[in-house]
């Protein structure tokens, strides 16, 4: 398994193959032609030919479900040849699935929940991969893409997920994995054009177009653009608006040398909904809540970036890569939650009656940042073994503003209800019959202004690593590298009224060793081990929040603290089987982490015990992915792993399961192809119950109630899809979401006082036309 049993994919190519690709009859087994192949004087004759054989593979349409290479150019082996769990998402199966944002994309798979984040929202997506945070550790073709914002996947063609600590690639953090997404680019091999336009229930309307346009031999642009709303499916007036734009251009001066550069933009704009709450009595969510998000509700992304790629064949053995990007993104959010309340003996209109009374959570983050990444890939042959080396350095500067805003209601409140300071003045969803109020979007009235910052993230960092892939006879590789990342970190915060200068200078170390025994030309076994480090105060949207990922103590603490680290060992095999077309992957691991902050008291302090936490967490994972026959194609995952927290600062805690951690999980997609005009196919996705609690520490325990107190009921969620061939050029695609209309919560707050609502059935019907 150590020779790639078919040609591997350029990333003009890799674009190609999915902005084409439009479900076929017969399941795909070859890979689109690589554009790179073709050198030397024969050069526009060899691409002409690749473009002719791409027309045969994808001009009686088709979808394909598996990819042999990874986008990211430093995974020098095949998928199937690497040492590590990695799922990849392709557009084909993300499209007819029927998700677009990035989060809905990655709650459906086994090993990854999402988080609610401090105040419910944490200004965009949140991910946690086998228990631990990943929301800083999203890429976007290999580069960290910093900030809490909202993700789309219009000009996305892969998303690649992987598993376990993946710090000698990612730099810091990646304690459970991170997550790629590989865009679309330019290329002169291909003249095409895709419009993807759909229309459904809850006023579903999106409209998203794919152009790429050789101008010359040596130059072509290519454009994605998108619009599209609707409302929440099952939440009237819950809504979301996207629009985006990606402008890609590539120039090749030569056979050895392309550059390709290209601007993003996105605009989004959501009328966001806090979902449901725990109800005290039953600690079961309460259903068929009203929709009670008041008409200011905002959370709005705005992201701009600049990527330049340069790509030089220097040799036959030496290829040199530079990716260089510049980022500036403004997020904001003031949203309504919503709680089970008891209305105070004092209140006039209805004293002791159950109500729902609202509040205001609210923030605003302001991220800019450029990175740059040179990477020097040689290929040598050195006593008598084949090597793949891997040297890189790259330089990040993140900047990361956050704050509040500054907000006055116009209405008084409605209802008096007890809390922590005492009776207060309240806002009150239910009347004293408790039904919904007629007004209930208007109660606030709320006007705002972005105020002051209270955290100013900076962080500097130079690191440099070599890796080495190695076959030592022609059964066995070897898989290893090193990195060392050199950062400066402030952060300014200001914290219930004192401000705090954090400012320290370190470096880290890590790195992955894996071994690979081909059994046969098919399937191989696996053992590796991989590390991750993560600095104190390196989630940027927290401040000095120590228990969500901010900074822990005081300034002087924070110089002497450890940095958490992550060891994971894996055991694993990975078959390719039915010619080839069909790969099966297998793994169990352990993956431990130490020196984990804890945060003291109330959780919004800046207290902390230093790196007295350590928790596991360990488990299997199976995966198959591609065709079982020319008609059936599949993309499945299944994890099945326990957590324990092993010492912490509260004795209490050992032994306890980790929050935000759900132990089983799994996700099947399927999609059968019985003639050349119809194909059709469904996903399901299941998630045990899961704990609401702090990251990375034990969920909350009631020893009252000798069990868990924040609980997330165990759900099963089916969608369908059809796909109908007009002709070659012409598709419908169908997609019901939720068949079975099953309300369901996929993450809870730490208190339980709200969790995230999934969404009801939903219809869609999606026109494609390419020419």
């Amino acid at each position: 398994m150590a020779e790639a049993k078919s040609p591997s994919l350029t990333l003009g190519a890799q674009a190609i193959a999915a902005a084409l690709s439009l479900s076929a009859p017969y399941a795909l087994a070859q890979q689109v032609p690589d554009s790179s192949d073709c050198k030397g004087d024969n050069r526009e004759e060899c691409k002409k030919q690749q473009e002719i054989e791409l027309i045969e593979v994808h001009g009686i349409q088709h979808s394909v479900y598996r990819f042999d290479k990874s986008g990211d150019l430093r995974r020098v082996a095949d998928i199937v040849d690497t040492p590590q769990t990695i799922t990849v998402l392709t557009q084909d199966q993300i499209q007819e699935s029927g998700k677009t944002d990035l989060q809905d994309i990655l709650a459906a798979q086994s090993g990854v929940t999402l988080g609610t984040g401090e105040n419910g929202n944490a200004f965009g997506d949140r991910y946690i991969i086998r228990g631990h945070e990943a929301r800083s550790d999203v890429f976007v073709d290999g580069l960290r893409d910093p900030g809490m914002t909202t993700r789309e996947s219009f000009a996305t063609e892969r998303v690649e997920i992987t598993k376990g600590p993946s710090s000698t690639f990612a730099g810091r953090g990646s304690s459970g994995g991170a997550v790629n997404s590989i865009t679309k680019k330019a290329s002169t091999s291909y003249d095409f054009g895709r419009i993807d336009g759909a229309i459904g229930s809850d006023e579903h309307t999106r409209l998203s177009v794919d152009y790429n346009k050789p101008l010359s031999d040596t130059a072509a642009v290519r454009i994605n653009a998108l619009t599209a709303s609707e409302d929440k499916p099952g939440r009237e007036g819950i809504s979301q608006k996207r629009d985006g734009l990606q402008l890609s251009g590539v120039y090749e001066p030569s056979d050895s040398l392309n550059f390709v550069g290209d601007v993003y933009l996105l605009n989004a704009k959501n009328r966001p909904d806090l979902g449901s709450f725990q109800q005290s009595d039953t600690r079961k969510p309460l259903k068929d809540i009203p929709v009670y998000a008041q008409d200011e509700d905002f959370l709005n992304s705005e992201v701009q970036t600049f990527t330049l790629r340069s790509d030089w064949q220097i040799n036959g053995t030496v290829r040199f890569y530079n990716a260089t990007r510049v980022g500036k993104t403004e997020n904001g959010y003031i949203t309504t939650g919503a709680r089970g309340s008891t209305r105070d003996a004092s209140d006039p209109t209805a004293p002791g009656a159950s109500t729902i009374s609202l509040s205001t959570h609210q923030g605003w983050q302001d991220v800019s940042y450029w990175t740059t990444q040179f990477n020097l890939f040689v290929d040598t042959n050195w006593a008598n073994m084949s090597h793949k080396w891997v040297l890189g350095v790259e330089y990040t500067d993140e900047s990361v503003d956050n704050g509040v805003y500054d907000i006055s209601y116009g209405n008084a409140g409605n209802c008096f209800v007890p809390g922590r300071n005492g009776v207060s003045q309240a806002y009150c969803a239910t009347d004293a019959d408790g039904n919904a109020l007629a007004n209930i979007n208007q109660l606030m009235a709320r006007s705002y202004s972005k105020g002051a910052y209270d955290a100013r993230f900076d962080i500097e960092t130079i690191s440099v690593y070599l890796m080495d892939t190695v076959a030592l006879t022609e059964q066995w590789n070897l898989f290893f590298g090193l990195r060392q990342d050199s950062f400066d970190y402030a952060n300014d915060t200001v914290s219930r009224g004192t401000e705090n200068l954090y400012a320290y200078s370190d470096s880290i170390y890590n790195g992955h060793l894996g071994v690979v025994y081909d059994i046969s030309e098919d399937g191989n076994v696996y053992l590796t081990y991989s590390t991750a480090t993560n600095i104190n105060g390196g989630e940027s949207d927290l401040g000095a929040n120590c228990g969500y990922g901010g900074i822990c103590g005081d300034p002087e603490q924070a110089r002497m603290a450890d940095p958490e680290t992550v060891e994971n060992i894996e055991l694993g095999t990975k078959w390719m089987v039915f010619d080839d077309s069909l790969m099966f992957s297998a793994a169990i691991f352990q993956m431990t982490k130490g020196d984990v902050m804890e945060s003291v008291g109330d959780a919004y302090s800046t207290l902390g015990t230093l790196n007295t936490g350590k928790n596991r967490v360990k488990g299997y994972e199976i995966g198959l992915v591609g065709d079982i026959t020319e008609q059936l194609s599949v993309q499945m995952t299944w994890a099945d792993m326990s957590s324990e927290v092993l010492d912490s600062v509260n004795d209490a805690n050992i032994g306890l399961a980790l929050s935000n951690f759900a132990d089983k999980s799994f996700y099947l997609q399927l999609r059968y192809q019985p003639s050349e005009q119809f194909a059709f196919g469904g996903d399901f996705s299941y998630q045990s119950e899961m704990y609401g609690g702090q990251p990375d520490t034990a969920a909350t325990f009631d020893t009252t109630l000798n069990d868990y107190r924040v609980v997330v009921p165990s759900y099963s969620v089916v969608n369908l899809f059809a796909n109908y061939y007009l002709s070659e050029q012409l598709t419908l695609r169908l997609n019901v979401g939720n068949v079975m209309d099953k309300e369901y919560w996929t993450a809870a707050y730490r208190s339980g006082s709200f969790m995230y609502l999934g969404d009801g059935r939903s219809t869609r019907l999606t026109v494609n036309y390419t020419f």
